[in-house]
């Protein structure tokens, strides 16, 4: 079985390369899109198993977005990354299929463990309920 697939959603470059970065050393491989319409060609073309998909994306949202995902394939794993005040939004994230969501700023050791639950033996759903 190959490498899991991650793929990093997010307009903000140096969140992306933190991301990139933590995530290539867990030995996974990682894909990177700053806006919606890339996001969804990556989803196309590689099929991640899982998404860190921000909810504030200039063009298309992240809800949006995570609708996209989940029609192409309802199987990709969904974890959100929110600025903070955004709760009505995180619900109908939740309600639309994420796992889970992340508060930024976030720990990056708890965004590592949760994407390492997700991705790991089984996949089991996380016993957290937010990243935050």
């Amino acid at each position: 079985m190959g490498r899991k697939k991650l793929l990093i959603v997010d307009d903000q470059i140096g969140i992306r390369i933190l991301l990139l970065e933590v995530f290539a050393t867990e030995g996974y491989e990682t894909f990177q899109a700053a806006n919606g319409r890339t996001a969804l060609d990556i989803v196309r073309n590689h099929t991640p198993d899982l998404v860190l998909l921000d909810m504030k994306i200039p063009g298309m949202d992240g809800l949006e977005i995570l609708k996209k995902i989940k029609e192409m394939n309802k199987e990709i794993k969904v974890i959100m990354m929110t600025a903070y005040g955004e709760l009505d939004m995180i619900k109908e994230a939740t309600d639309l299929g994420a796992l889970m969501h992340f508060t930024k700023p976030f720990d990056i050791d708890e965004m590592r463990m949760a994407v390492n639950l997700q991705l790991g033996e089984g996949g089991s759903r996380s016993k957290f309920a937010s990243g935050s």
